[in-house]
């Protein structure tokens, strides 16, 4: 059964946008998620307590997005991709 790759591409701007010291995961309100998922997602992949990731989901919720990692570039895309394909909408700044 053959894998399936999906290959991204980056602009120059990205590129450099890279080479700032710290990046941070941004989580965004959306439509579709549950605060049950958010919680449990920042749970299991960001290693947080149920205490903090319902302060995250109300937060996001609230005000419409919320920092929640920092770190490098490359670090911060891994989570992202994770994230996203547990239907979270992520980006990194």
């Amino acid at each position: 059964m053959p894998t399936e790759v999906q290959e991204e591409t980056l602009t120059l701007d990205e590129i450099l946008a890279s080479l700032k010291e710290m990046h941070r995961l941004i989580l965004w309100n959306d439509d579709h998620n549950t605060f049950d998922h958010v919680i449990h997602c920042m749970m299991k992949y960001l290693d947080y307590n149920e205490t903090q990731a319902e302060k995250i989901a109300w937060k996001v919720h609230n005000e419409g997005k919320c920092a929640v990692l920092e770190g490098s570039f490359t670090e911060m895309e891994i989570y992202r991709k994770i994230l996203q394909q547990e239907g979270l909408t992520v980006s990194v700044d």
